[in-house]
């Protein structure tokens, strides 16, 4: 199975898009691209249907996109395009605990970063070495920070700091330990 995580940026954050795939136990990081900043939600769609669509994903595939903010409509465009995969909005919330309601998620961003580096700590994700932004992702997982105050904030928040392809690839590792559609949980991945 291939997990899609896909971060929904424009003009201050990258639009990023994750390829992982699930050879258990563990996932291997396939592809890894940031979209130019600026880049238009509708040639996001494009580059993704044409991701989704590439025969080298062959066999089940699950998109997993960032719908907080503007993310929505973008989901409403993936869908459009029908894909013929699984596409699983997720919320990233300040909040406590995941709950999903009427097919969208909504999933602590601290959960989501945490799932990662428990991935990372196991080695269970594994990311392959000749990927054009595997530096990047390197980088960005050194910036991200849980910061302490009125409101507890996880991420990259430092000058010229991001954290769009750690986001893409932590929505996947999220998705991995989730049933499809239709299928029963047989535990935990991680």
């Amino acid at each position: 199975m291939y997990l899609i995580g896909i971060d929904l940026g424009q003009r201050r954050d990258f639009s990023a898009i994750a390829v992982l795939e699930r050879q258990s136990p563990h996932l291997v990081v396939r592809h890894l691209e940031r979209l130019p900043l600026g880049t238009p939600y509708t040639q996001v769609v494009d580059r993704v249907s044409h991701l989704v669509r590439s025969t080298k994903l062959a066999g089940p595939r699950r998109l997993v996109v960032d719908a907080t903010g503007v993310g929505m409509p973008v989901i409403d465009m993936l869908r459009s395009v029908r894909l013929a995969c699984e596409v699983m909005p997720v919320v990233l919330t300040g909040g406590e605990s995941q709950r999903q309601r009427d097919g969208i998620w909504r999933v602590p961003k601290l959960d989501l970063m945490a799932g990662l580096q428990s991935a990372i700590e196991r080695r269970d994700l594994r990311i392959a070495r000749r990927l054009r932004e595997s530096s990047t992702l390197v980088r960005e997982l050194l910036d991200v920070r849980l910061t302490q105050g009125p409101r507890q904030r996880v991420g990259a928040d430092g000058a010229n700091q991001h954290d769009d392809l750690v986001v893409a690839v932590a929505l996947a590792c999220w998705a991995a330990r989730k049933p499809s559609a239709g299928e029963r949980s047989t535990g935990p991945l991680f």
